[in-house]
């Protein structure tokens, strides 16, 4: 399987509700429901909304109502199909819509796209005691990976989803071994694709998705800036980019821990960083959505990796 897919990504937080229950429980139904090949639902540990209040795991007070990211990947046929009834659910987040490429089963020599060569973001979705020769499964991936000289990876515990459209959701009394787990690994576009027929040997059943990237900075290096692009698509839907920090947990900026920094910043903007995007070509907007700690990667260029606004009705809190 090599063949276009789209990525359906809502933002929110974990006490939004439905008239049925909680939102989060709400949209892994539907993707349970439309048996997607793949969905993850993820807790955040600090974030905010559109009315930039903050919350945060560090802060008792500020604990309540932490940011939820759910990620649905399928063929996009599969996923319009979604659209509206995610859509009537989600009142007060953020839904994106992003292009990748969904591959999986017998995986030889692969070909990248042209748009891939530059850098590539690759995500593989694995269950949480998949295991390969007695190791788990994601602590062989990860290995792999780094074994191969690949940029980063990042590990990504969820707590519900679904895999070759089986709902998985994590239980207080269970061994819990399909709830889904997402490995996020960034590299240049060439050493992604030789790594990928290792990594479909090595795993049962793969499933991977591949999406465009643009590498800023490295250990500290700057290395590229995002590009401009258009306020609107073709379709007249607003166009936005999308940041992601990989870091450690313990990475500090002027003696404060980087996520809280990253998030302050973010969070209430100062002239100079406005400033700054304003020279990056990014848009400037005086509310912009929700930021998670841990998201997923930085923006490419060009219309295949754009990503879609499809709604955002009401303002995240």
């Amino acid at each position: 399987m090599n063949e276009d897919c789209l990525k359906l990504t809502t933002y929110f937080g974990e006490r939004d509700r439905t008239e049925d229950g909680l939102l989060g429980d709400e949209l892994l139904d539907i993707y349970g429901a439309h048996r997607l090949d793949a969905s993850i639902l993820l807790r955040g540990a600090e974030g905010f909304g559109r009315r930039h209040h903050m919350h945060t795991d560090r802060v008792l007070t500020l604990s309540e109502d932490l940011p939820v990211v759910s990620v649905a990947v399928d063929k996009r046929a599969r996923i319009e199909s979604t659209l509206d009834e995610v859509s009537r659910l989600e009142r007060g987040g953020l839904i994106t819509l992003e292009r990748a490429r969904l591959l999986g089963g017998e995986l030889g020599g692969v070909r990248l796209p042209e748009q891939l060569g530059e850098a590539a973001k690759l995500t593989i979705y694995l269950g949480r005691r998949e295991r390969v020769c007695g190791t788990p499964a994601f602590a062989a991936v990860t290995e792999l990976l780094h074994r191969r000289g690949v940029a980063g990876a990042t590990v990504l515990l969820g707590v519900d989803g679904t895999r070759r459209g089986r709902r998985a959701r994590a239980r207080f009394f269970d061994r819990n071994a399909q709830v889904p787990v997402m490995v996020i690994a960034v590299g240049v576009g060439e050493r992604i694709a030789e790594v990928l027929p290792e990594l479909g040997a090595l795993l049962r059943e793969p499933l991977f998705t591949l999406e465009r990237v643009r590498i800023c900075k490295r250990d500290g290096q700057p290395l590229a800036t995002p590009h401009e692009l258009p306020s609107t698509d073709e379709h007249g839907l607003a166009m936005w980019q999308k940041l992601t920090v990989y870091t450690s947990n313990s990475a500090t900026h002027n003696g404060e821990p980087f996520t809280t920094r990253s998030s302050a910043a973010c969070a209430n903007p100062t002239r100079r960083a406005r400033q700054r995007c304003a020279a990056y070509g990014l848009p400037r907007r005086p509310r912009p959505p929700r930021r998670q700690a841990l998201s997923d990667t930085p923006p490419g260029s060009g219309a295949d990796d754009r990503n879609r606004h499809t709604g955002a009705r009401g303002p995240l809190v």
